[in-house]
């Protein structure tokens, strides 16, 4: 998608908001209007989209992301977005410049390497990388497949949602629910507090609003099993053998009631093992902007991936609920960015 960087670089203002969502980001309107029809809640695509930007003062993306950790980089054959978003990425960044020989610079380094060679090794370090498009056309968005036994319909009214996730998707998706009258109990592990705590306060206020939050001991398999015990959905966002070895199945949550719903987030897919975030999950979906100079992509928005997938997650479950659950829901952020770039071109 050609854009005019002028008019829709700037994160959170309203006028360029809707700019976006009537040009690349055309898509989201209809998803956020299913959600509406099936639990009476209006979405506010504009707040939910980008208030965070708002809130932390982030600056207009460029080759580098808002919120400053994942690059746009030319490869010898493409681009790839390189994210190092926690201290531990950041410590790894000598070893992947090795890998790509002995470089002193990560863009120089990219710049010698092919698209896949850099996101291949940079994943074999566990870091966040892709090309750009790689993930057009792979997959549905949400794959959903039937693993326990039907109940009634429901709206979200009354039910009891337990959120294992963090930082932004999942937390949307709860929160978006929880506004249809679901009563949602945010779970962290004494090990790994939501990494969205050491960012904007009142965003994390705005996700987790009116929600009930405990802190468990993961190695604790009988604690994380009382935890959901009496949940109608289950929201993650972990390897699937991670939870199962926490003592947390699907199949078997799924099994335990009528009805039930699990929504299980990644970046690729439960069958990838691949780490993403919002930024570089946007860029592997083709979800960028492309300035009318023709020197190249840029970001389109903040974390894009993350609040589109939390919206996707959400309207999914809605649905599932009304169909009379039993789903597991397999949420790609990968797959549900490259679904609006797709309407967006």
């Amino acid at each position: 998608m050609v854009v005019d960087l002028e008019n829709v670089a700037l994160p959170g203002e309203g006028e360029t908001g809707a700019r976006l969502l009537d040009g690349p980001l055309r898509r989201l309107p209809s998803v956020a209007r299913d959600f509406t029809e099936l639990t009476g809640v209006p979405v506010d695509l504009d707040t939910e989209l980008f208030l965070r930007a708002r809130l932390a003062g982030f600056a207009p993306p460029g080759r580098t992301s808002s919120g400053g950790t994942c690059r746009l980089l030319r490869a010898a054959d493409g681009w790839v977005a390189v994210n190092l978003a926690r201290a531990e990425d950041r410590a790894c960044l000598p070893a992947l410049l090795n890998l790509l020989g002995d470089r002193d610079e990560l863009a120089d380094a990219v710049a010698g390497s092919s698209a896949s060679e850099v996101v291949g090794r940079a994943q074999l370090l566990g870091l966040a990388a892709a090309s750009l498009g790689s993930e057009r056309c792979s997959r549905a968005p949400v794959r959903h497949e039937r693993v326990g036994p039907t109940g009634p319909p429901r709206t979200p009214e009354g039910i009891r949602i337990v959120d294992f996730s963090a930082l932004w998707a999942g937390p949307l998706c709860a929160r978006l629910l929880g506004l249809g009258g679901a009563q949602v109990l945010k779970v962290e592990s004494t090990t790994r507090p939501d990494g969205a705590r050491g960012g904007s306060p009142a965003f994390y206020r705005h996700l987790h609003d009116d929600h009930q939050g405990v802190v468990l001991d993961f190695a604790d398999p009988a604690a994380l099993s009382s935890a959901v015990a009496d949940a109608d959905v289950v929201i993650e966002a972990s390897r699937p053998r991670a939870l199962r070895r926490a003592g947390l199945d699907a199949e078997r949550f799924l099994a335990g009631r009528p009805g039930r719903v699990w929504a299980s987030i990644t970046g690729y897919g439960r069958a990838d093992d691949r780490i993403a975030f919002g930024d570089d999950a946007a860029v592997a979906g083709g979800l960028v902007a492309w300035p009318l100079d023709g020197a190249g992509p840029v970001f389109l928005g903040d974390a894009l991936a993350d609040p589109v997938t939390g919206l996707y997650a959400a309207r999914s479950v809605a649905r599932s609920l009304r169909d009379g659950g039993g789903h597991l829901l397999d949420v790609a952020m990968a797959a549900c960015a490259a679904d609006v770039a797709a309407a967006g071109r």
